[in-house]
Order: C-alpha cells, then sequence, then structure tokens
C-alpha cells in the first residue's frame, strides 16, 4: 500500500467517523427539536383561536420551526454530497464494512 493509499484510507476513516459519530446524529437531534417545536407552534396557533397576537407567536414557531428544519436537511445534503463528490463515498463505505463489494 503506497503512503497516498494509506493517507486517503485514513482520511476516509476520520470523515467516516466524524459524519457517523458526530455530524448525523447532531442533524438528527437538531431535527426532533425542530419537529417538536413545529408541533408546539402549531398548537399554540391552533389553541389561541380568539387572541390575534397568540396566533400570531404560533405562526413565527411555526416559520422558525420549518426554516430550522430546511437547514438540518440542507446540511444533511450537502455532507453526503461532499462526501460523493470528493470520491470519499466508496471509502466511506469500504471504511464502514471492508467486506462489502467493491473494497479490495
Amino acid at each position: 500500500m503506497s503512503p497516498r493509499d494509506a493517507a486517503v484510507s485514513e482520511a476516509a476513516k476520520f470523515v467516516a467517523l466524524l459524519n457517523e459519530e458526530i455530524f448525523f446524529p447532531l442533524i438528527f437531534l437538531l431535527s426532533g427539536i425542530a419537529f417538536l417545536y413545529f408541533v408546539y407552534g402549531a398548537a399554540v396557533y391552533i389553541l389561541s383561536a380568539g387572541s390575534e397576537q397568540a396566533q400570531s407567536e404560533g405562526k413565527k414557531h411555526i416559520m422558525y420551526s420549518l426554516l430550522g428544519l430546511f437547514i438540518m436537511a440542507s446540511a444533511y445534503a450537502i455532507l453526503s454530497l461532499a462526501a460523493g463528490t470528493f470520491g470519499l463515498d466508496d471509502e466511506l463505505d469500504c471504511a464502514v464494512d471492508p467486506t462489502g463489494p467493491g473494497c479490495p
């Protein structure tokens, strides 16, 4: 194995570890929080049918939660796209399962 191949393998392992242990769980956690915030905003909006101020607050909660969900989906897509663009997707798959197809 050449030094370049070893470096690429180590980089792929690092990216896989970073994505699987930090970024993706963090994205899913923040997406869950944004969804709960959306449900809370919808409940505030529905339950305060008589108060214009409370409905406005509910709308803001809904808007910000949808924005947060969009940002989390974009972050997930960007991380996945970056790994695929730089050719790390195959390396990441082989780092996770070295016996898989296409792995040396």
